[in-house]
């Protein structure tokens, strides 16, 4: 690589990773490195000195071996005190000249330790656990070797009394460069941790019952299952255009058709949309569904799965979002559509037609595109004026027919469907319906839609005929339900944008020279 555009630290740390080789050192040596123990579990467990505890159980703090990546360096002449950061935390060590070089030549630690190792290196370090005259556990160091040169300066981030200031807290610099954030900034890594707890605590709710997790196509004929824009691209064996899903709701029905009775999946989507703080173009969504239920069956699991995930995730059905506290302890408040339109704007819409709802969306100075039908009016409406005020969990029901064309029209309230949306902290987090099995009447709502699209409407569904097909082989009555993961992390980790709850959030590309 030119070293043109290297920064001076990067040619310096350069010429370290030279002058390492002419000492014969190898600075990414590839042989097995003997870690024993961690630094959580040497802080959480070392309670004394290491040859006080009797045999058996001495040599996990006599004889420890770790590995990680140097954070800060005090130097004391022949005697450093320093700070490793392995995969769990954090531990002092101590190394001293005469312990490393206990001969005559001091070049390990004179030459190498002292000039040639960074902070950013990977090393590990092998020596006995002790507490310092100021009470802190830390390992004196026997035994260095390095493991991996850093060519790249960390960004800096101090800290006293173990708290963290001056984090590094530039978004286009954590997300763009995630490894170094996750590096430097305390606290990025629990949040994926917790990301994991909350999605292994839904699996084992949902296997505990019975549900079968399974896979379906990612790249699609026809992006079906959701109201959206797609992502296209070009299969060229088949010369066909593709899309990539929008959602993976008619692979799972058709799974339903097939004979089995719950089946689930956490889905990659992906929707050729807006980018904001709760949406990215690609985003995870747990689907699933169930034969022989219907939605209000679906509420009630969907209110049990919840405090179970908060419970396995924080401890309790409380979180603390911002400065709100949301109770994730079932059972939730409950309002119709309608209703909570009523409520918000004064505007009762349930008898009006698409030109009245269209000039209510002028008297609230809401958009209203001419491309847009009767449900997209609705929806729009509700989303301006209703949807940020539910911060508890509260699910909205009963939606108009015209918004939910995969939706069971409700068995006694004409022109809805059995549909409900849980709303969280002012946003959606969860849409679930009784499915619509009528292949006659879902063939119908397609062409509904198809006609939306020759309006313009660039986000109506395509007719999925061959979901049709199935269908006309019989689907039991079914419920299903689509829950916004990326949207639920954020809420159970207190983040405020969906980019935090993302390894690697969608960024404009970069440019290097």
């Amino acid at each position: 690589m030119s070293t043109t555009h290297l920064s001076e630290q990067e040619i310096i740390r350069r010429e370290k990773l030279a002058a390492l080789a002419n000492l014969g050192i190898d600075a990414y040596p590839a042989a097995l490195y003997p870690v024993n123990s961690t630094s959580i579990f040497i802080k959480e467990n070392f309670k004394g000195e290491p040859f006080d505890y009797p045999q058996g159980v001495k040599e996990l703090f006599a004889d420890v071996c770790i590995a990680g990546r140097i954070m800060s360096v005090r130097d004391m002449g022949k005697a450093n005190f320093a700070v490793i950061q392995d995969a769990v935390g954090k531990i002092q060590f101590y190394i001293k000249q005469d312990d490393i070089c206990p001969g005559e030549d001091k070049t390990l630690y004179q030459t190498v330790w002292k000039k040639l190792i960074d902070i950013g290196d990977i090393i590990g370090i092998k020596g006995y656990v002790f507490t310092t005259k100021t009470g802190e556990t830390s390992i004196h160091v026997k035994e260095f070797t390095i493991l991996t040169k850093s060519l790249r300066p960390l960004p800096i981030v101090k800290e006293k009394d173990g708290e963290a200031f001056d984090e590094v807290t530039d978004p286009e610099f954590r997300y763009r460069q995630r490894y170094a954030d996750l590096i430097v900034n305390p606290g990025v890594k629990e949040t994926f941790i917790k990301r994991t707890k909350m999605m292994n605590a839904i699996r084992e709710f949902l296997n505990e019952r019975g549900a079968l997790e399974v896979d379906t196509p990612v790249l699609q004929s026809i992006p079906g299952g959701a109201a959206a824009r797609p992502f296209t691209t070009h299969h060229n064996a088949l010369d066909v255009p593709m899309y990539m899903r929008i959602a993976n709701e008619l692979y799972l029905k058709r799974l339903i058709v097939g004979g089995f009775e719950w089946v689930y999946e956490f889905s990659r989507n992906f929707r050729n949309e807006g980018m904001d703080r709760t949406h990215n173009p690609e985003f995870t969504v747990l689907e699933f569904y169930v034969a022989y239920k219907d939605y209000e069956w679906m509420m009630q699991i969907t209110e049990q799965l919840l405090e179970k995930v908060a419970l396995a995730t924080n401890g309790t059905s409380k979180v603390l979002v911002g400065d709100k506290e949301i109770d994730f302890k079932a059972p939730y408040k409950r309002i119709t559509m309608y209703d909570s339109i009523k409520e918000f704007t004064g505007f009762d819409i349930s008898e009006m037609s698409e030109d009245g709802i269209r000039n209510v969306c002028g008297e609230l100075k809401i958009h209203a595109d001419e491309k847009w039908g009767k449900g997209k009016l609705i929806d729009e409406i509700f989303g301006s004026k209703c949807e940020g005020n539910y911060i508890q969990p509260t699910f909205i029901t009963d939606y108009p027919v015209e918004m939910s064309p995969l939706t069971k029209k409700h068995r006694s309230k004409p022109g809805l469907v059995e549909r409900f949306e849980l709303m969280c902290n002012g946003k959606e987090i969860a849409n679930a319906y009784s499915e619509l099995n009528d292949p006659i009447e879902q063939r119908e709502r397609f062409e509904e839609q198809t006609k939306l699209m020759e309006r313009g409407d660039d986000e109506a569904m395509f007719i999925d005929h061959d979901f049709l097909r199935a269908l006309e082989y019989g689907m039991p009555p079914t419920s299903g339900i689509g829950l916004g993961i990326d949207r639920i992390a954020m809420l159970l980790t207190n983040q405020h944008s969906i980019q935090d709850v993302l390894f690697f959030p969608m960024m404009r590309p970069e440019h290097f020279e």
